[in-house]
């Protein structure tokens, strides 16, 4: 493997990385205001979660 070959998988693995904690993010996102419309309080590790602002 060449050396712009491997910069480029480097360049990859790190966007594939930061689209990894985006979704993650949004997930989480999504589960918080799935759960406050219905009336779910939050607790526990996910009240921490969120005060982290994941």
């Amino acid at each position: 493997m060449g050396t712009e070959q491997l910069k480029e998988l480097k360049r990859l693995q790190k966007e594939n990385d930061r689209l990894h904690r985006a979704v993650s993010d949004l997930t989480l996102d999504k589960l918080i205001l799935s759960e406050a419309a219905r009336g779910i309080p939050l607790t526990g590790s996910r009240l921490e979660l969120s005060m982290r602002g994941f």
